[in-house]
């Protein structure tokens, strides 16, 4: 099933954004995620130079797939030591291992589809956010908002895919996701979506 950005959609991003709240247990974790993607800023803009696609963004998908460690793949966390051994496999695919950082995030990005987008509004930004996790939730599991957005927000309880299509009802996300480090990135005044 293909999923394309509708009204309807746009307006549920938009409703979810405006009414997303950090829960009050995970604000002080939060608060050092969003301190640890500001710090690396340069780094993340340097990708932003190649690709397009906003420092901020690199940053949220930094934090959900590779903790925010730079000796990992952007694609998937593996390590920066050889190509990519999960989904997607064999990343990059050209250059030679050990791979520098912003190299693969370019890699990531551009092999997501990341690259194509112009304006970076807020509906699409966590519409391409969604993409990069993929669907499933929307598509397997619409009981539950994806925990790649919405982890540690008011959003989310429980419920998650604990490997690729294997999903565990009773499962709670351990990450801070997407929209709810934006949230903070936008409350604090450090971004502002067009």
């Amino acid at each position: 099933m293909s999923i394309v950005m509708t009204p309807k959609l746009e307006q549920e991003y938009k409703d979810l954004f405006a009414s997303c709240q950090v829960r009050p247990e995970r604000v002080s974790q939060v608060g050092k995620v969003r301190d640890k993607i500001v710090a690396n800023r340069t780094r993340y803009s340097e990708v932003e130079a190649t690709t397009g696609v906003p420092w901020y963004v690199i940053g949220v998908i930094h934090n959900m797939e590779g903790s925010l460690n730079f000796k990992t793949h952007l694609h998937n966390g593996d390590p920066l030591t050889a190509r990519t051994v999960h989904v997607p496999k064999g990343r990059p695919v050209a250059g030679t291992p050990p791979f520098r950082w912003e190299d693969s995030a370019v890699d990531a990005l551009q092999f997501d589809n990341m690259t194509n987008l112009k304006k970076w509004t807020l509906p699409a930004t966590l519409f391409k956010l969604e993409g990069f996790n993929g669907f499933g939730y929307r598509t397997r599991h619409p009981e539950v908002l994806t925990p790649y957005l919405w982890s540690f927000s008011n959003h989310y309880t429980k419920g998650k895919f604990v490997q690729d299509g294997v999903f565990d009802p009773n499962a709670t996300s351990a990450q801070c996701g997407a929209a709810t480090i934006l949230q903070v990135l936008v409350n604090d005044g450090t971004i502002v979506f067009p």
